[in-house]
C-alpha cells in the first residue's frame, strides 16, 4: 500500500534522515586502507546506540535472504553492490566500497547509500560513481508532483545509458516511511510518462547502482552480498527524498 505523509510527518522525518547522512558521513572518513569492514559496521551501531535510534537491517530477513542480515551496515566491495554482509575484512588500496545504511529515529525510517574509493583510485570506479551520482540527481530532479514514477526511471536510466551501461532492474528504490522498504517499488529504467502518478507527501529511496560491464549478478554462499556475474566492480547511490509541487526534499543529505 502506497502511503502519503502530511507535511507535519516530513518534518518529523527530517531527524532520521539527518542522522543517517551523519553516519554516512562518519563512514566515508573512516574507511581506508587497512580498516576493517566490521570496525565500520561498529562504528554504525555505537552511532545508533548513542543516538537511541534502531537499526533496521539486524533483524531484516526479507524473502531474498538466506538469514536476519544481523549486521547494521551494508559494505559492498569491488564486484559486490549490493546488500554485502560486513565480515573479517581489511580494506585494500584501491578498493571500490559501497556502504548502504537505514535506520528508524522516533519511528521514522531513511535510507541512503553512497560509494567511495579507498586510497589510489582508478579513474573507471572514479568515472562510474560519477555516473551513478549524476543519474541519482536527475532521477531526485523529475521526482515532483504531477510527474510519473516511469519519469524517475527513465531519467536514471538515460545517465546510464549515455555512459553505455546497462541497467539491472531486479534491485531499485522503494517507499520509506515507518518501515524500510514500501511501496512503490523504484526501478532504475522505465518510461517516460508511464507509472504511478507522484503526488505531494510521498516519500521514496531513489538508489541507482551500475555495474562496468554488466546488469547480470548473483548471490554470495553468504546468502546476502550480491556480485556481478563477469567481475566487474560496481557503484550504489542513494538519498530519502520526499515529494512536493516543487523540488523534492533531500532527507539523507550528508554533512560535506
Amino acid at each position: 500500500m502506497i502511503e502519503l505523509r502530511t507535511a507535519a510527518e516530513i518534518e518529523q522525518m527530517r531527524p532520521a534522515g539527518r542522522f543517517v547522512g551523519e553516519v554516512l558521513s562518519a563512514l566515508r572518513d573512516k574507511a581506508d586502507v587497512g580498516v576493517n569492514l566490521l570496525e565500520l559496521d561498529a562504528l554504525a551501531h555505537e552511532m545508533i546506540r548513542a543516538r537511541g535510534a534502531e537499526s533496521c537491517y539486524i533483524d531484516y530477513h526479507p524473502s531474498f535472504g538466506a538469514m536476519p542480515f544481523g549486521k547494521v551496515l551494508c559494505t559492498s566491495v569491488n564486484d559486490a553492490v549490493l546488500h554485502g554482509l560486513p565480515h573479517d575484512y581489511a580494506l585494500a588500496d584501491g578498493d571500490l566500497l559501497s556502504v548502504d545504511f537505514a535506520c528508524s529515529v522516533d519511528g521514522w525510517v531513511a535510507d541512503s547509500a553512497l560509494s567511495v574509493v579507498v586510497g589510489t583510485p582508478r579513474q573507471e570506479d572514479l568515472d562510474l560513481i560519477d555516473t551513478t551520482t549524476r543519474a541519482l540527481t536527475a532521477g531526485i530532479a523529475q521526482a515532483r508532483a504531477g510527474n510519473r514514477l516511469g519519469d524517475v526511471s527513465a531519467a536514471i536510466a538515460e545517465i546510464a545509458h549515455a555512459e553505455g551501461l546497462s541497467v539491472n532492474t531486479q534491485f531499485g528504490g522503494h517507499g520509506v516511511g515507518r518501515t524500510m522498504h514500501g511501496d512503490p517499488h523504484v526501478p532504475n529504467d522505465g518510461r517516460v510518462g508511464r507509472g504511478l502518478r507522484l503526488r505531494p507527501g510521498l516519500v521514496i529511496a531513489i538508489e541507482p547502482w551500475f555495474l562496468h560491464t554488466t546488469d547480470e549478478i548473483y548471490t554470495d554462499p553468504d546468502g546476502w552480498t550480491i556480485r556481478s556475474a563477469d567481475g566487474s566492480r560496481g557503484a550504489h547511490m542513494e538519498h530519502t527524498i520526499a515529494v512536493t509541487m516543487d523540488d523534492a526534499v533531500v532527507l539523507t543529505e550528508r554533512v560535506a
